[in-house]
């Protein structure tokens, strides 16, 4: 007898009541934060047609894990770099599930965007047309209102 398949839904609850979520005005507040890294996890395609939280870094999904593995030789500096994490999708599932599989992992500061870009965006946050490299990422982003984002 096969098992029945496990609502999706279910999943997101239960990874959802583990997870740290922020408002778009909180995810805001913690936009010039040199500690805090964003990380779209959108396919290309999706921050091509509607752009991306400034200074975000683009972490396909289907890579997280590998990426996030010290022992994977995908792995990604960033994620060793003990900074706090913003995910965010497009309305905030897939970020939940990979915030949760990050914080099982063993990243501490994980949290995510309630409602993902699409409230980011529907509450005037910044858009910016494109994500940063998570190889290039060890630097803080470098912001067009942060006076000093010329001088890292």
């Amino acid at each position: 007898m096969t098992k029945p398949i496990q609502p999706v839904q279910a999943l997101v609850d239960r990874a959802r009541a583990r997870v740290p979520t922020l408002s778009p005005s909180e995810a805001r507040r913690r936009l010039a934060d040199p500690d805090t890294v964003f990380v779209d996890l959108r396919d290309s395609a999706e921050i091509a047609a509607d752009g991306t939280i400034p200074g975000a870094i683009h972490v396909p999904r289907g890579n997280l894990e590998f990426w996030i593995d010290p022992a994977s030789r995908y792995f990604k500096p960033i994620f060793g770099s003990g900074k706090s994490f913003v995910f965010f999708c497009a309305a905030d599932l897939r970020s939940t599930l990979a915030a949760a599989t990050a914080l099982e992992m063993g990243l501490e500061r994980v949290s995510q965007v309630e409602g993902g870009f699409h409230a980011w965006r529907d509450a005037g946050g910044p858009v910016a047309s494109a994500t940063r490299s998570a190889a290039d990422a060890t630097a803080a982003p470098q912001l067009a209102d942060d006076p000093k984002g010329a001088e890292r």
